[in-house]
């Protein structure tokens, strides 16, 4: 690699770095951790688009992450009663899970929370720059998006460069 680009290289390192150890993400809603927030946030949209509750499935798909680990969020969500979970009436093996009126509170403050930290960085950046940086954020998802995906081929194929 030329060291023009190992320069750039370190530079969008660095940021991405920067960028990870920003507290942007963190806990909006204190006793939170932001994985419990995803979630709450998660059930409280399908909810209120479908008017069903949600399985663990549904959410482990969504969230992509495994349904084991959403049991575990799960069990400290509905200890501090935010979530209540339900069993179908109809299949006895599957759990309805939904909001508690608490679990609602916390999801719509976190929710106001995460848009008034977003509209503030678009006031701090300005229209133009939040726009190119939604943009270069896309490209960024997507060439990631990409060239996993060409690693997962190249697996399947069983080359040895992947």
């Amino acid at each position: 690699m030329p060291i023009q680009d190992e320069a750039k290289a370190q530079r969008l390192l660095r940021a991405f770095m920067q960028f990870d150890k920003a507290e942007w993400h963190q806990s909006y809603i204190e006793g939170c951790k932001p994985s419990e927030i995803k979630l709450l946030l998660c059930i409280k949209r399908h909810v209120k688009l479908t008017s069903h509750k949600m399985k663990v499935s549904e959410i482990s798909k969504i969230l992509h992450v495994t349904s084991p680990t959403v049991t575990q969020l799960l069990k400290g969500l509905e200890a501090y009663g935010l979530i209540e979970r339900e069993i179908d009436p109809l299949d006895r093996r599957a759990v309805g899970i939904t909001l508690t009126d608490k679990g609602e509170l916390v999801a719509t403050r976190a929710a106001e929370a995460f848009f008034a930290s977003i509209n503030g960085l678009i006031d701090y950046l300005g229209e133009e720059q939040s726009d190119q940086l939604a943009e270069l954020l896309t490209k960024v998802y997507i060439y990631f998006n990409e060239r996993e995906a060409d690693r997962r081929a190249a697996c399947r194929h069983g080359d040895k460069e992947a």
